[in-house]
């Protein structure tokens, strides 16, 4: 597993790059040409707001606020960005916010919400490809390939989710733990913790349906806010569509990532589902490419950014944990 991981980042890569090669790289270059400034705006608009609504979906997947919110949003950018940039399954990002926090509150109550956050985006997620596959069906992609794609991927999704929230509910973590035991490899945490991690995620799910919901929604609205900024992308390229046609092109778009996780960034797949997509819409394969790259670059300053930020936070971090260890704190 250890070279799988970086092989699958250079697989993605051997991909996009054949996929650039392919569908005329001088158009596909051209079309970026044009935004100009646009990109700055693309660059401080929607995606600041997506921040700021999966921060607050993140925020209700707590039991307790006792998080500053403006701490939540710092350390969630951080996070995002090991998850964009690592090949760690999208799951690298989830334990940087837990080590970012783990001076601020106890892993007790940092995991449990990472998990649950985790899982509402996904359910969110769901919900948005719905949509799409509404308004998809309503549309001259009736009966196409790809809204049987669509309805494709929306089946995994039911089946994955259904199984992670059941195993969050009857102690996924003290299984796993014993399950490394009997092979001889260390495990996160000691049992003690592992098991107050599973009563925290039980608790959740049994008690608290408000906020699951107050969470989902937040990241739905971050989500729609995502198909925002795909439809000012495609206008500043000079593709003249609708805000409907952009809500499917990131309705599947956001069903590929979710089964190719393990892939960092869906790099690569993900522009070939754009590619398929412009296709059956009746657009031209260099346009998706367009479209592609120019989210990748606007992904690229955010994880520059976030990178900056948790060299910020890191030694407050560390200074912190140091501080409670040394007062007798867990």
């Amino acid at each position: 597993m250890k070279w799988m991981k970086p092989l699958l980042l250079l697989v993605g890569l051997g991909l996009l790059a054949a996929l650039v090669l392919a569908n005329q790289p001088a158009e596909v270059f051209a079309s970026m040409a044009r935004l100009s400034w646009r990109f700055g705006i693309l660059v401080c608009f929607p995606a600041p707001l997506v921040m700021i609504f999966d921060t607050l979906g993140w925020r209700f997947a707590f039991l307790r606020d006792r998080v500053a919110f403006s701490t939540l949003i710092w350390v969630r950018l951080a996070g995002e960005a090991f998850n964009l940039v690592t090949p760690t399954a999208a799951l690298g990002g989830e334990a940087i916010k837990a080590w970012l926090l783990r001076g601020t509150i106890s892993l007790d109550e940092s995991i449990p919400s990472i998990v649950v956050a985790k899982t509402t985006i996904m359910i969110a997620q769901g919900f948005f490809l719905l949509v799409g596959i509404v308004l998809a069906w309503n549309s001259a992609l009736a009966g196409s390939p790809l809204l049987w794609a669509m309805l494709g991927l929306l089946a995994v999704e039911i089946l994955g989710l259904g199984g992670f929230v059941v195993a969050q509910t009857r102690g996924m973590f003290e299984r796993g733990r014993r399950l490394l035991e009997r092979f001889g490899v260390g495990s996160f945490g000691r049992g003690h913790t592992t098991r107050r991690v599973d009563h925290g995620l039980a608790w959740f799910y049994r008690h608290e349906p408000r906020r699951l919901l107050l969470s989902i929604a937040f990241h739905f609205v971050a989500w729609v806010l995502g198909a925002l900024e795909a439809y000012l992308i495609l206008r500043f390229l000079g593709i003249d569509v609708s805000l409907t046609v952009a809500i499917v092109i990131e309705a599947f778009g956001t069903g590929v990532r979710f089964v190719t996780f393990m892939i960092p960034g869906s790099l690569g797949v993900l522009e070939g589902s754009y590619v398929a997509t412009f296709v059956a819409l009746g657009l031209s394969p260099a346009a998706g490419i367009s479209f592609g790259l120019t989210r990748r670059l606007r992904e690229l300053v955010w994880v520059l950014i976030g990178m900056i930020v948790f060299a910020v936070l890191r030694p407050r971090s560390e200074t912190q944990a140091d501080v409670r260890q040394a007062s007798g704190g867990e």
